[in-house]
């Protein structure tokens, strides 16, 4: 297939996002034996705070995080806490954790394009989250890969925000 004509075209894999039971142990299981090093401090996240939708409404839902940059790469860890989220209903069926998504980015301005090529595929969107550094939908797509697909549409502000991140 001709790139060009590629809806997804210009994408890049830039994350991968473990849900997990216990976040102070993935932090000591993923530096210390495994030397991805880097992660800031845990952070407690309320979805009502970012307006992050579940299902087109926002409701209240918590969780703890950190992310690092790691091979070229960024390792986000979820802990869920309290509410409701995609997060909370991963660790629902999956009880151990896992890789509950990967999040692929690209310029704010191939953002529609991208997520609607998805919508129109059928794809549901389960959360969005409209971030000063991001546009961020993420999509159901249990069925077809096993893990969740985000798009991350980054602004110019978010550009700057990777490359500190990246440095940190």
């Amino acid at each position: 297939m001709n790139r060009t004509h590629n809806p997804v075209a210009g994408l890049e894999l830039a994350q991968i996002g473990w849900v997990v039971p216990d976040i102070g142990a993935a932090v000591t299981m993923l530096t210390n034996p495994l030397g991805v090093a880097g992660f800031p401090p845990v952070q407690q996240v309320r979805a009502q705070d970012l307006g992050m939708t579940y299902y087109d409404r926002v409701v209240p839902g918590e969780w703890l995080t950190t992310q690092t940059y790691n091979g070229g790469i960024f390792v986000e860890l979820v802990q869920p806490l309290s509410g409701q989220s995609m997060f909370h209903d991963y660790l629902s069926r999956c009880p151990a954790g896992g890789i509950q998504h990967l999040a692929y980015r690209l310029p704010v301005e191939g953002f529609e394009r991208v997520t609607g090529a998805l919508r129109k595929q059928g794809q549901t969107m389960i959360s969005a989250v409209d971030h000063p550094i991001a546009r961020m939908a993420f999509f159901d797509t249990y069925q077809i890969l096993g893990v969740v697909t985000e798009i991350m549409g980054i602004t110019p502000e978010g550009w700057k925000a990777v490359e500190q991140m990246k440095g940190a």
